[in-house]
């Protein structure tokens, strides 16, 4: 009976010390993934070097900005579209993207892409 209850005690105490590890590493993995995603936020590269390729948008007047980042990574100008709607959420032209055709780089930045349809520039020339 006494050895009953050890036996018991050894297990659920190696139990919770099991549950407390996978706390612990789940939470080193998200705070991982949530530093790489904040830094990645701010120093985010072109998809490729210049001089890239052009290639011509449209965002028209009802596509939201999730829509356009989706776009815009169908395309190839971005490599995440969550990634370029944090970015955009971020900067001074949040809410204020302007419908228009486009023409966009690969060597642009989100950053830079977020610039040119935030001021309504048709055409950008920036490689």
């Amino acid at each position: 009976m006494k050895l009953n209850k050890v036996i018991l005690k050894f297990v659920s105490v190696s139990f919770s010390i099991l549950v407390l590890l996978l706390v612990v590493v789940g939470l080193i993995e998200l705070g991982a993934f949530c530093y790489d995603f904040g830094y990645r936020v701010f120093t985010e590269t072109a998809v490729e070097e210049a001089p890239g390729t052009d290639i011509v948008v449209q965002v028209t007047e009802g596509m939201s900005e999730g829509d356009i980042g989706d776009m815009l990574e169908e395309e190839g100008l971005i490599r995440d579209s969550k990634l370029f709607f944090a970015q955009l959420k971020l900067s001074a032209y949040s809410g204020k993207l302007l419908p228009g055709t486009y023409t966009l780089n690969t060597s642009m930045t989100g950053k830079e892409m977020i610039a040119v349809m935030g001021t309504g520039a048709e055409e950008s020339t920036e490689q």
